[in-house]
């Protein structure tokens, strides 16, 4: 049984004129395949492999060098919040945020929610320097996010 979709499937087909060889497509099919799913699990790695004719090996060497990806074993919640921990968020309280995050939803960096709603991270620098400190939710930067409003940010992430 497939665990990519076709529509999955397209997606990464789609990259594929993109660029001078099949390889080149692994991480934007890594991307695209934990967007979906909040994890790279195993048996997508193999169907990876296989549209790209690469090894399984290969797939994982690349989804392993980077941090972002997770396996299945340590999925993602429905919304990824980074917390900026860089010298300008550090500088204006990010640390406070982050610990106020983790504390009201009961978690360590790196992980998930008990409702598995949202997976709490920090960056070094999510390159919003101007609106410390700030925090990056899926893809877009907010900020700033003062420590107070930390419940309201949450409250609001729950509702999505």
């Amino acid at each position: 049984m497939s665990v990519l979709t076709p529509e999955i499937r397209r997606r990464i087909e789609a990259y594929i004129p993109r660029y001078p060889n099949k390889q080149a497509v692994t991480l934007p099919a890594l991307h695209i395949v934990q967007d979906e799913l909040r994890c790279v699990p195993m048996p997508a790695i193999r169907e990876i492999a296989e549209m790209l004719d690469l090894s399984p090996a290969e797939v994982y060497d690349t989804m392993t060098f980077y941090g972002f990806f997770r396996d299945e074993n340590n999925k993602l919640g429905k919304t990824r919040l980074w917390v900026c921990r860089g010298l300008a968020c550090q500088l204006r309280g990010g640390d406070d945020v982050l610990q106020r995050v983790c504390e009201r939803l009961n978690v360590r960096p790196g992980q998930t929610s008990a409702d598995g709603h949202i997976t709490v991270e920090f960056a070094e620098c999510i390159g919003v320097c101007e609106r410390a400190p700030a925090v990056l939710i899926d893809d877009a930067g907010r900020g700033p996010v003062e420590p107070e409003q930390v419940d309201d940010l949450i409250d609001e992430l729950r509702r999505r």
